[in-house]
């Protein structure tokens, strides 16, 4: 079955297929503007299709806008994200288990729920977990969805608004003229088009750098693991053990949580995915962190790659040259923020700035004196 053609031109292109790239083509697509997605693969077939599925990042600006969105996105989207409200952290060591309680002062003191669970609330609530367990938090905001089922229903939703998708179609370089980009080369052709995303993970910085743009990121190898089902929780939103992931509603225990490898990567993506000796090591973690499912066998495992930035927080941004392309990197946070970052960078690229939120802090130009050697200097070279 041949690809479809390239289209000749669209309002906007994005570039990249994760996550990221098509919550923002339908936030686009839904203020009525002509959209065509670009990806070197198929839809979240990197990490926005294979994390934690956790939608509770407290600390990012966006924070407020992902809590407001995700109740209502099965409803928008008009197809399943598996959403379920909701958060726990579960401790086996006392350091942490302050360290977590303290960030739980701190989301009460900004409004948002969070309960101090002792170690016999913590195993009424987890029950996979035992007495080694010190105790915990309950946030009762925040909570999970289904990474898979979220990039489809995200595709679909573009879809039914008229938005297109070409997958197995790469961008080869971006074509500018009088200070903006006009248009993008891809192997079925050249698509113009009146503004640019950039949204293409690790392959980011290397498509803009041809623009004269800086995008500093660093490639890092990723790896989860999924084991048989185990009884179903009531919250399947469980991280701890330095672990971070969520029972599916099948009862398989879908769990991530470094070290990274840094790893080198070409335009295509990496030369191998290969599972290393990581996986043994999640395991073990999360047989530790729950322990009544310690006799579950691991049925499969991911090794992918995540973009970090320097500091690690995402950027996005509205460039000034050329002044019609967006660029956004989510520095392995991506998927819970996607209903937030699709409508900044929706915002973005219609009104140069963000409606919702101050999100100068994301801006490219805090990298403006970043070393020459910052990977070198931090330890993150391959």
């Amino acid at each position: 079955m041949s690809e479809p053609a390239a289209p000749k031109g669209a309002s906007v292109i994005v570039i990249g297929a994760g996550v990221t790239g098509l919550s923002a083509a339908w936030w686009l697509a839904r203020s009525g503007l002509d959209v065509v997605v670009l990806d070197k693969g198929i839809v979240g077939w990197e990490a926005s299709g294979r994390n934690g599925g956790g939608a509770s990042h407290y600390q990012s600006p966006l924070f407020a806008e992902e809590q407001r969105m995700w109740p209502m996105m099965d409803e928008l989207l008009g197809y399943p994200t598996e959403y379920r409200r909701e958060r726990i952290i579960i401790q086996r060591d006392p350091d942490l288990l302050d360290h977590y309680r303290a960030v739980g002062r701190m989301c009460s003191a900004m409004g948002y729920r969070v309960d101090d669970l002792d170690s016999k609330q913590a195993q009424e609530m987890v029950p996979l977990t035992d007495e080694t367990c010190l105790g915990g938090i309950h946030l009762r905001f925040g909570g999970h969805a289904n990474p898979q089922r979220t990039v489809q229903a995200y595709a679909w939703a573009l879809q039914d608004l008229g938005g297109q998708i070409l997958q197995h179609c790469p961008a080869l370089s971006i074509v500018t003229a009088g200070g903006k980009v006009v248009a993008v080369e891809t192997p079925r052709g050249r698509i113009a088009c009146d503004a640019l995303v950039v949204a293409a993970g690790p392959q980011s910085g290397m498509l803009l750098a041809p623009l004269g743009v800086d995008f500093p990121l660093a490639s890092a190898r990723a790896e989860m693991i999924v084991t048989e089902p185990a009884p179903l929780m009531t919250i399947g939103g469980v991280d701890g053990n330095g672990l971070y992931g969520r029972q599916t509603l099948r009862g398989n225990l879908a769990f991530g949580g470094g070290p990274h490898e840094w790893i080198s990567v070409e335009p295509a993506g990496p030369v191998a995915r290969p599972t290393s000796p990581l996986v043994r090591n999640l395991a073990r973690r999360v047989a530790e962190m729950f322990p009544r499912a310690a006799g579950l066998n691991v049925i499969r495992s991911w090794a992918g790659v995540i973009e970090n930035t320097p500091d690690g927080r995402p950027i996005l941004d509205r460039l000034t040259d050329p002044g019609n392309v967006t660029v956004a990197t989510m520095s392995g946070v991506g998927f819970g923020l996607s209903p937030a970052s699709g409508h900044a960078i929706r915002d973005l690229v219609i009104d140069g700035a963000c409606s919702f939120a101050d999100i100068a802090k994301l801006g490219l130009a805090r990298f403006a004196t970043l070393e020459p050697d910052w990977c070198e200097q931090r330890g993150w070279a391959a």
